[in-house]
């Protein structure tokens, strides 16, 4: 349990810098004097080195073990906040997107891979839950740099020295993933990484993997476009529009903690699919062409709610579906698949509401619940597990 608690720590850290860097730039491009649209070039250096990251991940953890590779990539993580904070030029913010990037894209598949052969469902979900709360909390500590200091530099220093500290108790802590795990992590370790063809080779790994980015597609467009939805879509102030995107955000994270006590008993397969139902109702509670908007809001509610288990439950499910020792192999891909979802459809939809309007958020959104729905019962089926 306390090995669980590190983990759950260093999840925490992981969804520290994803909400960091939005609140942030609306200062830091007008300190630099550079345009606003440079953020993408930001956005696309993290989930880059992510991605690549995520896919040599496999090798690597096999080599060191995941305790070793998640306290060098948190201290990854760490180097780059504070290398943030210290940045006087846009050139600088991104060389050091760089190692934020790698550090995620290693936390995220290791960890993940971990939490599925040694943990049940429940701990799974509860992990999620806690990178939710590491993604509630760091906008604040932000809003609260700059209502105070008027520095966006010293909340990257703040959460930097977080990941500072969380990353020398990472490697204290090396011994106890040895002593919780004497045989180190036989199942990973014994057979050799699997190349891509035999990966792809497997049964229903494209929908496995199609899922993810469906999956993901869905949190991207979320975090990048709720809130303008809401302002242009449902007429609702800035401030409010700010104030209640974060119902997804607080709808996930419970969402993740709640359906934590019943993920063990209706298993993985059920978790996806209550979470798609209730994201799809959501949605319709949305749709609804009421003028009021408490119905809308409490459907953005219900849809993060509906989100919370469908990532943890679809990761969890990897190491039955396919094996312990095909798993790391395999989550490394599905990594990699998210981010480039989460990455992808955000500009897509931005060039669709640039044209039609940010209305069409609804239905985007609907689409790739129907998607991840149809994918995961296509998995079911090929590998006997309806």
């Amino acid at each position: 349990m306390l090995l669980l608690a590190i983990i759950y720590l260093g999840y925490i850290c992981l969804g520290l810098p994803d909400s960091l860097f939005g609140p942030a730039w609306p200062v830091i491009h007008t300190d630099f004097g550079i345009p606003v649209s440079y953020a993408g070039f930001i956005t696309v250096a993290v989930y880059g080195t992510t991605i690549l990251s995520s896919l040599m991940t496999d090798r690597i953890t096999r080599k060191l073990g995941t305790g070793l590779v998640t306290a060098i990539s948190v201290g990854l993580t760490a180097l780059a906040l504070l290398g943030f904070s210290f940045a006087n030029s846009f050139p600088l913010l991104l060389f050091f997107a760089i190692p934020m990037g790698l550090g995620a894209g290693g936390v995220d598949a290791s960890l993940n891979n971990y939490m599925a052969i040694h943990y049940s469902s429940k701990f799974m979900s509860w992990l999620h839950c806690f990178w939710g709360i590491g993604a509630i909390i760091s906008p604040y500590i932000m809003s609260f740099r700059l209502k105070n200091d008027l520095q966006w530099q010293k909340g990257y220093l703040t959460v930097g020295l977080l990941q500072s500290v969380l990353t020398v108790v990472l490697f204290m802590s090396l011994p106890l993933w040895k002593k919780n795990h004497k045989t180190a992590e036989p199942e990973e370790t014994q057979s050799p990484p699997l190349t891509y063809p035999q990966i792809f080779r497997l049964k229903g790994i494209f929908s496995m993997l199609l899922s993810f980015t469906a999956y993901c597609a869905i949190e991207g467009l979320a975090f990048s476009w709720t809130s303008s939805y809401l302002v242009s879509g449902r007429g609702m102030s800035a401030e409010d529009g700010a104030k209640y995107a974060a119902l997804f955000y607080f709808g996930m994270t419970i969402g993740r903690l709640i359906t934590g006590f019943f993920a063990d008993k209706l298993g993985d397969k059920n978790m996806t699919r209550l979470g798609c139902l209730l994201s799809f109702a959501g949605i319709v509670l949305i749709l609804l062409p009421l003028s009021a908007d408490l119905p809308a809001l409490i459907g953005l509610f219900v849809f993060g709610f509906g989100c919370g288990p469908i990532f943890p439950a679809l990761m969890h499910s990897t190491p039955t579906v396919y094996g312990a020792d095909k798993s790391q192999s395999v989550v490394g891909l599905q990594v990699a698949f998210g981010y480039m979802g989460s990455t992808l459809m955000p500009p897509v939809f931005g060039i669709a509401a640039r044209h039609i309007g940010t209305g069409l958020f609804p239905y985007f959104i609907l689409f790739f619940i129907l998607m991840t729905f149809v994918l995961t019962e296509n998995l079911n089926i090929k590998t006997k597990r309806v």
